[in-house]
């Protein structure tokens, strides 16, 4: 793999919307907007485009379909020369591409990763006034703002290093076994935790979808809402505090088993001398720094990705096998 220059490699900006295949849209509105309180930003006729007080733009698209499953993965990039870039990057790999739009999306470039990760890249986006201080039209427990996706790959340490050396992404956090063996990465481009988590498994899947919470307190606000609407099954894992990140989480699932983490408190990583912190992956501090243990569900199961072609991307088994020690 020829390494690109850095005035050639694209620059990511950050994490930006995804796209949910959901079977019944009436059910995931009751959920996600009657619950979890995302603001609608459009609809249209099968699809509901949502985003929290802070985000701008639709940051999580919701589309009626016979199965449900994940679209794609969206970055913003700086410049359209990134936006060349990026086809250059997948010309020379041999990934394939293809240009793409969306409500307020004119130019979305969709690419296959070579990890079969459905990703696409926009530069242009139609933004809007946020709520955030509209405290009035506040519903639900708050959710903030878009902060970052969790795939499940079977071959983590290399899918770390490829979005490393093509996307300039930088690792904040890491965990290994005994032999150095790469199971989990956080990576990031925007001065946080991560803009992007990989997790060994079965894979691409999705693992998760996050929104940055206000405080602690209104990750509480969502256990309270979901208990009061008799849908307390809802709540897969927390709440707790993780080690990795630092970040005080709930882990939830909609109607077609999607995984939504709420998420508040981590740290930044702008310093050019940050680094990487390593964990190693049968310390329980690393999960849950305190909280109750992980369910088998938060490890085995995940949400299929699109493939380029249509229909889902077929997957592959890790050659990591095992569990970590604290788990039920």
């Amino acid at each position: 793999m020829t390494e690109p220059s850095t005035n050639s490699r694209p620059d990511i900006i950050r994490i930006a919307h995804t796209a949910f295949t959901v079977t019944d849209l009436a059910a995931s509105r009751d959920f996600y907007v009657g619950l979890l309180g995302l603001n609608v930003l459009h609809e249209e006729p099968g699809a509901l485009y949502l985003r929290g007080v802070e985000d701008r733009e639709w940051t999580l698209k919701l589309e009626q379909a016979p199965e449900a499953g994940v679209r794609h993965l969206a970055y913003r990039v700086r410049t359209d020369a990134d936006l060349d870039a990026l086809v250059a990057l997948a010309e020379r790999e041999g990934l394939p591409y293809r240009w793409e739009e969306d409500l307020d999306r004119p130019r979305l470039l969709r690419m296959q990763d070579p990890f079969g990760v459905p990703v696409a890249f926009y530069r242009e986006s139609r933004t809007h006034p946020w709520l955030l201080q509209d405290y009035h039209l506040h519903r639900g427990p708050g959710l903030q703002r878009v902060d970052h996706v969790n795939v499940m790959t079977p071959d983590v340490g290399s899918m770390m290093a490829w979005y490393g050396s093509q996307l300039g992404f930088r690792a904040s956090e890491l965990t290994e076994d005994e032999e150095g063996r790469i199971w989990a990465a956080w990576i990031q481009r925007r001065g946080g935790v991560h803009d992007l988590a990989m997790t060994n498994g079965a894979g691409p899947r999705l693992h998760h979808w996050a929104y940055w919470m206000p405080d602690a307190m209104s990750i509480i606000r969502a256990c309270d809402i979901l208990a009061g609407a008799r849908q307390p099954e809802r709540i897969e894992r927390g709440p707790g505090r993780h080690g990795i990140s630092n970040a005080f989480f709930l882990y939830v699932r909609d109607p077609d088993g999607h995984r939504i983490e709420l998420y508040t408190s981590d740290y930044i990583t702008v310093d050019p001398d940050f680094e990487t912190i390593r964990w190693q992956r049968d310390d329980p501090r690393r999960q849950t720094l305190w909280g109750a243990k992980t369910p088998r569900s938060w490890f085995e199961e995940g949400s299929r990705m699109e493939a380029f072609g249509g229909g889902w991307e077929a997957l592959t088994e890790s050659e990591l096998k095992g569990m970590p020690i604290n788990v039920i």
